[in-house]
């Protein structure tokens, strides 16, 4: 009896992954970039390698995209949007995404509570396609902005109790 070696399966790239990462900052509007929107965008992004079919998918276009990349405090959501476009897996890409997270002492308050209320954005891909997101609250942004407030233990006991 013949014995022949298993063929090789169809070559396989190792799955894309995106680094979490915190939305852009910006006003609130429902037909602007929320968060969940620039969360969905990454994720039809890493589907499609297309802004512009991305864009189109929730519902914005091309150039607000782009705006939205170069706004201020948007250098975890490029990092994600690199990852996303990157057509492999590059592990120093996503430790420099990973180290985008982290809240560091040079940001200020304003954006540490931006961090608090929005979260860390994770994409889902299953088979290169997108799959959905998840959200997570920062809990490090949290203990640094807590870290930072001037107020004590006791006085926001005392805060606390007369309300």
């Amino acid at each position: 009896m013949k014995f022949y070696p298993p063929r090789p399966s169809k070559f396989r790239r190792p799955p894309k992954r995106i680094p979490p990462f915190h939305a852009v900052p910006l006003r609130a509007r429902r037909d602007g970039w929320t968060p969940l929107r620039q969360a969905e965008f990454i994720g039809h992004l890493a589907e499609t390698l297309s802004v512009t079919t991305a864009a189109r998918r929730v519902g914005m276009s091309r150039e607000t995209a782009y705006r939205l990349r170069e706004h201020a405090g948007a250098e975890s959501f490029c990092a994600a949007w690199d990852a996303a476009l990157s057509r492999r897996r590059d592990p120093t890409l996503e430790l420099e995404a990973g180290d985008l997270i982290r809240p560091s002492w040079k940001v200020t308050l304003r954006e540490l509570q931006w961090r608090v209320e929005s979260g860390v954005w994770r994409v889902i891909l299953r088979d290169g396609k997108y799959a959905g997101v998840r959200h997570k609250p920062d809990n490090s942004a949290l203990l640094a902005l807590l870290g930072r407030c001037p107020v004590s233990l006791d006085q926001y006991r005392e805060m606390a109790a007369s309300r």
